[in-house]
């Protein structure tokens, strides 16, 4: 299975992926039903999840049910407990880059959000829009969510620059990258070219970088305030594992 879920990943472009996901899905949900994993997301079990990886490949870390991966239900946990996101009376206005499926229904849905999804490519997007010069005045979002994006940029700088941008005063994003945190310093390499080495050496073809523990200051220096969250410390030992959560996973919290 593991090396039939490598081929696909690294054959099929993104946005055919998600078109056939959404008919995959649910027989894959019905055929893995079982009660050692849960989703927090939906609530739903199984009894394993699936394997997931561009280079290496991770086991049970693909949820049957809502496609989700370990960052993103660290994600909804974070945001369900510890934000006002989904209880807030008040309209938000949210910014989500290259909207994940397990999320754009259920935020869609969301009365209390006003929420506008961009990308160039996804068939999710309300709005095609390069990161690195968005269509959007200044000040204007209240939550802007840019998760595994910039690894993909080849100008990060302008990309976070855009984002501070369109950030409100105020406001808060989240930006979660790939990210090692054994290694100090970012590292690229433009000179590496081949898909199946940048596969390797980056974590996914189309990826342009390893981000370092320097990613943090790196978007203070763009004027953002950083918190770095390991919000899987915060969770019982056995959630970490019945939600298949990475453990020591660092969310980046940042605000204007």
């Amino acid at each position: 299975m593991k090396k039939i879920f490598k081929f696909i990943l690294n054959t099929i472009p993104r946005p055919i992926l998600i078109r056939l996901s959404i008919v995959a899905r649910p027989i894959i949900a019905f055929l893995l039903k079982g009660n050692k994993f849960t989703d927090p997301i939906d609530g739903k079990s199984f009894r394993m999840f699936l394997p997931y990886g561009y280079g290496t490949q991770r086991n049970n870390v693909l949820s049957p049910s809502t496609l989700s991966l370990e960052r993103h239900r660290l994600l909804w946990l974070y945001l369900q407990n510890e934000t006002n996101f989904f209880t807030k009376s008040e309209k938000i206005k949210v910014l989500h880059f290259a909207p994940e499926q397990e999320f754009y229904k259920r935020f869609k849905k969301q009365a209390n959000l006003e929420y506008t999804t961009t990308d160039l490519l996804s068939p999710l997007a309300d709005v095609k829009a390069d990161i690195c010069k968005l269509p959007f005045p200044d000040d204007t979002y209240d939550i802007i969510l840019c998760n595994h994006v910039l690894e993909h940029i080849p100008d990060d700088t302008k990309a976070m620059q855009e984002l501070y941008r369109v950030m409100k005063p105020g406001g808060m994003g989240i930006f979660q990258i790939p990210q090692d945190l054994n290694r100090d310093i970012t590292f690229s390499d433009d000179s590496i070219t081949d898909q199946k080495e940048r596969a390797k050496i980056f974590g996914q073809y189309d990826h342009v970088r390893i981000y370092g523990r320097d990613y943090f200051d790196k978007l203070r220096s763009i004027g953002f305030r950083v918190e770095e969250v390991d919000y899987t410390n915060n969770l019982p030992s056995e959630l970490v594992e019945k939600y298949c959560l990475a453990k020591g996973e660092i969310i980046p919290v940042v605000s204007k």
